[in-house]
């Protein structure tokens, strides 16, 4: 099954919790060797895994049930000229965090929002998307510089061209995109850390409902997820491959420790 194209691998435009930077390449590597006609990125966050792909199929889907996620990519992708403008004398300011923080994104329009969205999540500390904390560093410049941003976020607009944007919850998405040449990658909040994402996006019982959809897919997906007990009983079905890597530790803002991920892999053999 071929017609994969060559693209610009791009970097994600803020940090987010999960972004699985230090497995990222390893799951590339491991998608880009299936084959497959639809790329479906079901929990895409800010695009970790999606963008740093080099080869896509004919048909990709970027989807994410955040609001804030999703607006923010239809804007870069629709919106870009009017976006970069409305950033453009935005200073890193603790009263200007402190005030989008308190905003609440339904009122905004989307451009507004999508401004919002970004600077929280650049100027927060480690990507957090609930229990936002300004970020500050006596080692490196202000977070949220648009000279730097500039070339990051049009980049993003160049890769998105062509890219389906969707705001669904996986258990709509992945039935409404299920075709035998379809490939799911999935990367749902880690067992234990449902609420880092964001109120009622995602729970604990939901594990059980995703593996239960997983199984009845006609085409193939890749999971990863954090090594844990539960994890491993709810997926034990499906192929399940432990691999090692590093994250930063939050609580002291330094330092890496080891951590045990897993790769989950299922679904039907495709002639």
């Amino acid at each position: 099954m071929g017609g994969f194209r060559q693209v610009e691998p791009a970097l994600p435009a803020a940090p987010y919790i999960g972004g699985k930077r230090n497995l990222a390449k390893r799951l590339v590597d491991r998608i880009q060797a299936q084959p497959h006609r639809t790329y479906v990125d079901v929990f895409g966050g800010m695009g970790g895994v999606f963008l740093r792909r080099d080869l896509a199929p004919p048909a990709e889907v970027f989807n994410d049930k955040s609001g804030d996620v999703a607006n923010l990519f239809r804007i870069l992708q629709r919106h870009y000229t009017e976006f970069t403008g409305m950033i453009r004398w935005r200073l890193t300011t603790r009263a200007d965090f402190d005030r989008l923080a308190k905003t609440d994104p339904e009122t905004l329009t989307d451009l507004e929002r999508a401004a919002r969205f970004l600077y929280l999540q650049r100027t927060a500390f480690g990507g957090k998307v609930s229990g936002r904390t300004f970020g500050v560093s006596n080692e490196r410049p202000a977070r949220f510089d648009v000279n730097r941003l500039s070339e990051t976020l049009e980049d993003l607009h160049a890769r998105l061209s062509g890219v389906v944007i969707e705001c669904l919850d996986y258990a709509d998405l992945i039935p409404r995109y299920d075709r035998p040449t379809t490939l799911f990658y999935l990367d749902p909040p880690y067992y234990g850390s449902e609420g880092d994402y964001g109120h009622a996006l995602f729970g604990r019982a939901d594990f059980e409902t995703l593996a239960d959809c997983l199984a009845k897919v006609r085409g193939r997906f890749i999971l990863s997820l954090n090594d844990h007990p539960e994890v491993r009983r709810i997926f034990a079905g499906f192929a399940i491959e432990a691999v090692e890597t590093t994250y930063t530790i939050a609580k002291d803002r330094k330092g890496k420790t080891a951590a045990a991920e897993l790769i989950v892999t299922g679904g039907r053999a495709w002639s």
